[in-house]
């Protein structure tokens, strides 16, 4: 899960080389996305639209395994 999130904010940020994601939890997981300061907004979107979707699609890789997550996007 955290190489699918990792993977969809470098395809659409300026700058992947400061993407940072970590993991946490066991059955029930905790992803943080990091990313540049430049770049919130195209990972973020309109409305939130753009991040919602990439939750949609984290909570739908999570059921597959049968575990639950949720993504925090934090500032740097």
């Amino acid at each position: 899960m955290k190489d699918l999130i990792e993977y969809i904010a470098k395809s659409l940020v300026e700058h992947p080389d400061e993407v940072q994601v970590s993991e946490s939890g066991g059955n029930r997981v905790r992803i943080e996305l990091s990313v540049a300061k430049d770049d919130m907004g195209r990972v973020i979107g309109k409305g939130g639209k753009v991040a919602n979707s990439i939750r949609t699609l984290l909570r739908v890789a999570a059921e597959r395994n049968g575990k639950q997550a949720t993504l925090d996007v934090t500032e740097p």
